[in-house]
């Protein structure tokens, strides 16, 4: 039984299931992104939809969730929860082309879309003291 028991141990190991949290990351939130929601943890740097703010501005993101290690903190909760980053850049998404027509009526209509995105790394996730 000793022998199974710490193959068991070894196998959870190996999925990323250990004292400091789901994939080894010590704590991570979900936030709020417009109309989105996003997984970060601090260090991480992600695509959001453009910001109005200036490159190396500090932006505030509203927490949906807070894992930290076993710890699980939703809802009224979160009253004192931040999630801190820093804008790095801007960018340009791919080009989006379409074409819409109705047959035998001469009625053509070619349109493009490009999205812009900011990205920004988090550079803090502080829970309340």
């Amino acid at each position: 039984m000793d022998g199974a028991s710490s193959s068991l141990l070894v196998s959870n190991a190996s999925w990323g299931l250990n004292a400091i949290g789901y994939d080894g990351f010590p704590m991570y939130a979900v936030i709020r992104v417009g109309t989105s929601q996003e997984r970060v943890t601090e260090g991480q740097v992600l695509r959001v939809d453009l910001r109005s703010e200036e490159v190396g501005a500090a932006v505030q993101f509203q927490p949906v969730l807070l894992v930290d290690g076993d710890k699980v903190v939703t809802g009224a909760a979160l009253q004192g929860v931040s999630v801190t980053g820093t804008i790095i850049g801007d960018e340009k998404g791919p080009k989006i082309r379409a074409i819409t027509y109705k047959a035998k009526a001469n009625q053509r209509k070619r349109w493009g879309h490009r999205q812009k995105y900011s990205t920004v790394e988090i550079t803090k996730i502080s829970t309340k003291a």
